[in-house]
């Protein structure tokens, strides 16, 4: 089936997950992912010093929609919530690439999601939404 000209016109967001599911059913996503390898002691003190410096920048770059709304990634409210970025985005996403060659450098796989519609929109802001994935 063609797509509409709004639809082929539309911009996708754009995720970056594990492609596999977590033991709770979801998939991590990059920050996570390379979260989860600092936790576990397994970066070098470079990847680790790229880690917070980077952390600590997107945590001052836009909001934790989790801050706005309380019971956005409530599992009872909204069952599989994930953050897509909004492809106006392209300073959060510019970062990105250092996260993703820290996870393929131990051997961490994840995927680059992107979709027009990935989801029931239940937080929006200027650079991201948070979606309950369509079943």
């Amino acid at each position: 089936m063609p797509l509409s000209d709004s639809e082929s016109e539309a911009v996708p967001y754009v995720r970056f997950q594990s492609p596999h599911a977590n033991g709770r059913g979801h998939f991590t996503g990059v920050f996570g992912l390379v979260n989860g390898l600092a936790r576990e002691g397994r970066l070098s003190d470079e990847q680790e010093s790229f880690r917070r410096t980077n952390n600590s920048w997107y945590d001052a770059a836009y909001t934790d929609p989790s801050t706005v709304d309380p019971a956005v990634y409530d599992e009872e409210v909204n069952p599989g919530a994930a953050a897509w970025f909004k492809p106006s985005a392209t300073h959060l996403l510019a970062r990105v690439p250092g996260y993703l060659e820290i996870l393929a450098a131990h051997g961490v796989e994840c995927l680059t999601l992107s979709s027009v519609d990935p989801g029931r929109v239940v937080y929006e802001d200027d650079v991201q939404v948070v979606v309950v994935p369509h079943a």
